[in-house]
């Protein structure tokens, strides 16, 4: 599959009149909402083939960021958040050297081999730590995974550093331990 994209991306300038970087840099100043606005563009407007406009648009979409620029962009407006989020990163890295953090665009995945904690400043003025903690009965501090969805089973809500206590490091543990 690669090899076949990689031919794609290839005969691009032949096929299409324009490199993969230029088309790029064509649909960055349109920054269309949709697929299909960008697709009808490249179409209509450029005469690309269905298969290299899917292409163009999918590679186009790629993002670059490094996990850095996630983590500040996540915290931009939200920096008062940030002593909370390291305070819990300095303790989930005391569990073990079998941990994967992922920053996304809007989150933290904390993986062991399965994601067992999730880090979202939800607010400017609240963390959500979502908890993979199946069979937990939920309490008034250890909700249900709300806007987590399926991706965690909990959440907890954290305004202040003094909240990452040991009743939630416990809870951080167990979902760790659960991750095997």
């Amino acid at each position: 599959m690669e090899k076949a994209l990689q031919t794609m991306i290839d005969n691009m300038p032949e096929k299409t009149g324009k490199s993969l970087d230029e088309w790029k840099s064509i649909l960055k100043t349109k920054n269309f909402a949709k697929h299909g606005e960008a697709m009808k563009f490249l179409k209509g407007e450029h005469g690309v083939t269905h298969g290299f406009a899917n292409t163009i648009i999918a590679l186009s979409k790629e993002d670059n960021s490094t996990p850095d620029d996630l983590l500040d962009t996540q915290y931009k407006g939200k920096e008062g958040l940030k002593p909370i989020y390291e305070k819990l990163i300095s303790i989930i890295d005391t569990f073990g050297n079998d941990i994967v953090k992922t920053p996304k665009k809007g989150s933290v995945s904390i993986i062991r081999k399965k994601q067992f904690a999730l880090i979202k400043p939800a607010t400017k003025t609240r963390i959500d730590l979502g908890l993979k903690l199946k069979d937990k009965s939920i309490t008034d501090r250890l909700e249900n995974s709300g806007p987590f969805g399926t991706m965690c089973t909990h959440r907890v809500r954290l305004s202040s550093e003094n909240e990452v206590d040991n009743e939630l490091i416990e809870w951080l543990k167990e979902a760790y331990q659960k991750a095997q």
